[in-house]
Order: structure tokens, then C-alpha cells, then sequence
């Protein structure tokens, strides 16, 4: 888990993919990190109340945040990567 801590505090403030054990994806802005979750800004393809802005050739919203407990993230992957 220290190990997701640390790639987390690494990539704060970039869009990432976030893979946990129930094998849903997250992917998003990373915003805060704690000693147990990861605060992440999500990213889609309408906004819904957020801003939007062109982002790798399209367009898309960010969601409202939320927390992900680390002990359930069993992968981390900037977002730029699987684009």
C-alpha cells in the first residue's frame, strides 16, 4: 500500500487511470492524498456542473471528487500513457 501512496503523491495533480480489486476504473485528477484514500476529480465526456476545456483532442468535464481507499488500488497509470 506505501507503494500506491508514494505513485499517488507522485502523480497529485495529473489525470491518471486508477485500477482497484473489484476490477472498476477510475480515471481522473488526482487531487489530495491521505495516509488511507486518494482523492480523485474524475474525468468524462459531458460536464456535468464542472468546467470543461479541450483535453488530448477532445473535449470533457470533470466530475465531482471522491475518495478511493488505497488498500483497494491495485494499479496506478497516467492518464497521457493509454491515450
Amino acid at each position: 500500500m506505501a507503494n500506491y501512496y508514494d505513485v499517488c503523491c507522485r502523480y497529485q495533480g495529473r489525470v491518471v487511470n486508477i485500477r482497484c480489486k473489484n476490477g472498476k476504473r477510475h480515471v481522473g485528477r488526482i487531487l489530495r492524498v491521505t495516509n488511507s484514500h486518494v482523492y480523485i476529480q474524475p474525468f468524462g465526456e459531458r460536464n456535468l456542473g464542472g468546467f470543461s476545456y479541450g483535453f488530448w483532442g477532445g473535449y470533457g468535464g470533470f466530475y465531482r471528487p471522491y475518495a478511493i481507499p488505497l488498500a483497494f488500488i491495485t494499479g496506478v497509470v497516467l492518464g497521457g500513457l493509454f491515450w
